[in-house]
């Protein structure tokens, strides 16, 4: 059941785990996901600007922040670090082929646990930085049947509703919707803050709630990985002034951008 307290705002994040951006990503033997061997994961970063979000309502409105991941076994670790900069407890669905499933196999998985929460604001991520597809947010909203609005580059909550703005072609779009509703982040909706030592010792006392969860089959296949192409070496066509009509003829007829 889906309701508002008074006086306090219950306030859930969906975060996922990707490969940090600094790792170097191998292509599996199979050629249809990634080598995690040696590779270290964290939070995704459009998460964080979505977590710091939700913890700012909370500190502005009081209320609780509920973060929930669905992800493998390997996952906990990560999700365990949201604990210490301002979420006070943390789900973790447990899906073992988690990084195969599609964006409505995890929509629905965390759709049919949001639903067992009061909630009155979804943050999510606008886009992940693994799979870049975009969509688990909006798609849970349809789910739930609330207002979703995306890439909120700023956010505020005015009375009963929230209102947004995001950037779209060089220009501000202000909207609002009613509550219930999801928000997903933009890059500079927040700057993510570093938890201090006492929270960090604080946090250790939170837990995470596991549940082992089965997806339904996926309605979308990856049917196998490529790295990008090298890219080719750079050309010396001069110097000063006697090399730009080359120049100019490259961009024309080679790059094709004149």
């Amino acid at each position: 059941m889906i309701f508002r307290e008074k006086n306090r705002l219950n306030i859930l994040i969906c975060v996922k785990v990707v490969p940090d951006s600094e790792t170097i990503v191998k292509i599996a033997p199979d050629g249809k996901n990634i080598e995690e061997t040696n590779v270290r994961f964290a939070v995704n970063p459009y998460d964080e600007y979505a977590l710091e979000a939700g913890v700012q309502l909370k500190e502005k409105f009081g209320g609780e922040v509920t973060v929930i991941s669905v992800g493998d076994e390997n996952a906990a670790g990560v999700i365990k670090k949201c604990l210490p900069v301002g979420a006070d407890k943390a789900i973790h669905l447990v899906a073992p082929n988690s990084r195969m499933m599609d964006a409505l196999s995890i929509a629905r998985i965390l759709s049919d646990e949001v639903s067992n929460h009061p909630f009155d604001i979804i943050f999510c991520g606008k886009t992940t930085i693994d799979d870049q597809n975009g969509l688990v947010g909006e798609l849970l909203g349809s789910l739930l049947n609330i207002p979703v609005i995306s890439a909120a580059s700023q956010f505020s909550i005015e009375g009963e509703r929230a209102v947004a703005s995001r950037d779209v072609d060089g220009t501000k779009e202000i909207v609002e919707c009613a509550l219930p509703c999801l928000i997903t982040a933009e890059k500079g909706l927040t700057k993510p803050r570093y938890p201090s030592l006492r929270e960090i010792m604080l946090a250790k006392k939170k837990q995470i709630e596991s549940k082992t969860v089965i997806s339904s089959e996926p309605i979308l296949y990856v049917l196998g990985m490529e790295y990008p192409p090298n890219r080719p070496s750079g050309k010396i066509i001069g110097e000063g002034i006697s090399a730009v009509p080359e120049l100019i003829r490259l961009l024309r007829e080679e790059a094709k951008i004149l």
